[in-house]
Order: C-alpha cells, then structure tokens, then sequence
C-alpha cells in the first residue's frame, strides 16, 4: 500500500478529525512527540494535547469547517491556507459567544515525521471577522 504524501496526509487530518470533530482516528495523523508551536514558543503536548485542542474549537465552533485553500509542499514541511467557517456558540478565551458564524482565514505550517504530524504552528486571521461580529 503506498504511502499518502505529506500535503494528503494534512486534508485527510482536516477532512476526518478537524472537520468532524471525531477524533477516535486521531493517532492514524498525530505523533506522540507532537509539538505546537505559538509566538515562538515550542509546547510538547502529544497526542492528548491535540485531542484537547481539537475538542476545545469544537466547543466553541460546533459547526466547523475548515476549507483548504492551497498547499505546498517540501520535505516534511507543508504549508496549509485555508478559510473556515464556524458558529461562535461558546466561551472563548473571555469573549462571549455571538450565536452567529463567524468566517476567517489562516496559514498552518505543519511538519510531517514517519507519515505523522509531529509539529503545528501558524496564524489566523481572526480580529476582523471577531470585530465585525461584535465579539471585540
């Protein structure tokens, strides 16, 4: 059986796991080892961590959909642009929910070791769309 690349190895993980909110796959894409990195700072949370982040923006935008944009591809690196689109229907980092969907963009940069996800960063372009909703 071949091996998915690295850039079907990440829309398989948004189609299966980020999209639907199941995780029950989740160690088929994440590495035990797996890292995020925020504003320079490397966070090990392995396997639970992404569980809980996954679960966490959930919560928050139970509708969820990410739609890829674009890839590239090279080496273990891939870099995602996508858009999303989710109601705001739960707490989150203070802000109260709107009950409204709330549609913004982003770039992930993730690194794929032994055909699984070992690190994830990126940013998202959320203080417009959270502006206009009237969360901000």
């Amino acid at each position: 059986m071949k091996t998915p690349d690295n850039k079907t190895i990440i829309r398989q993980y948004v189609e299966r796991i980020e999209n639907t909110g199941d995780i029950s796959n989740i160690r088929e894409f994440i590495s035990e080892d797996y890292t995020e990195i925020f504003e320079g700072e490397r966070y090990p949370i392995g396997i639970q961590g992404a569980i809980d982040h996954t679960l966490g923006v959930r919560r928050v935008f139970p509708d969820l959909i990410l739609t890829i944009e674009n890839q590239i591809s090279e080496g273990e690196w891939v870099v995602t642009i996508y858009s999303v689109t989710g109601t705001f229907m739960d707490e989150w980092f203070g802000m109260k929910p709107t009950g409204e969907p709330i549609t913004f963009t982003g770039v992930n940069v993730d690194r794929i070791k032994n055909g699984k996800i070992i690190e994830h960063g990126g940013a998202a372009n959320m203080f417009e769309p959270l502006l206009k909703a009237g969360v901000i």
